[in-house]
């Protein structure tokens, strides 16, 4: 199973600016009170939570922010009821596109989506159109690095390791969800700098898309997906 995709890594670019210029709160403040919600308030027994406790520290959302949304979450203080939802289908060119949403409205998330695949030229499909193409696994992205791939599978031998990409910019590790967090402490233990520690669905099946401009088309369309208010997370299987 690969781990590349050149979607994830144009997100994980994405997402540095988004921190930079404090767009990602909202969407983190969504994330850790569906989580508090479903598992609990404390991050230690509640692994998804942690997951995007984690996430908001290292983007230096204040620590009162993150107490009030696991307050929220737990019903201590009173919030928005936000609903988990997913979407599926198919983008410009036969791109898979998995989109996973948190709303206060489905029928406004509902609309904004298929507006989008509409305007972008994809088109919505049923539960499990796309999904079969795709994994869930857990990813943790590490800060470029000058170890090889060789040292860095001697490190994470231990750990089921699927795959490991490595670029200029960054080092993604795929491997079983349940082993996110020992993957990040083993990351630690040897001394480099963890970026994001998260789950993703990961693609299985890879489309390719050679023509360049067909190539920005399917980014462009992702990219306003991505940029939807309640739209968390966007994953394709563009090549």
């Amino acid at each position: 199973m690969s781990g590349h995709s050149k979607w994830a890594n144009i997100k994980h670019k994405k997402e540095k600016e988004d921190i930079k210029k404090g767009k990602v709160f909202t969407k983190l403040v969504r994330e850790i009170t569906i989580a508090a919600r479903d598992g609990g308030g404390d991050p230690a027994m509640n692994i998804r939570l942690r997951l995007f406790v984690d996430k908001a520290k290292a983007a230096n959302m204040p620590s009162d922010n993150i107490t009030r949304a696991i307050k929220k979450g737990t019903g201590e203080i009173a919030g928005n009821a936000y609903e988990s939802i997913s979407y599926e289908g198919y983008g410009p060119h036969g791109v898979a596109v998995i989109v996973e949403a948190l709303t206060d409205n489905k029928n406004r998330t509902a609309s904004e989506v298929r507006h989008a695949f509409g305007k972008g030229g994809g088109s919505l499909g049923g539960d499990g159109s796309v999904s079969w193409m795709f994994a869930r696994r857990g990813v943790v992205t590490l800060h470029a690095t000058t170890k090889s791939e060789d040292e860095l599978l001697e490190i994470f031998l231990e750990h089921n390791i699927d795959t490991i990409d490595i670029d200029e910019n960054q080092v993604r590790i795929v491997g079983e969800p349940s082993e996110l967090f020992v993957i990040k402490a083993t990351a630690d233990k040897a001394g480099l700098k963890v970026d994001t520690v998260q789950l993703e669905w990961i693609p299985t099946t890879f489309t390719t898309v050679t023509d360049p401009v067909a190539e920005e088309k399917v980014y462009n369309f992702l990219s306003m997906l991505d940029e939807l208010d309640d739209v968390q997370h966007v994953f394709a299987n563009i090549a």
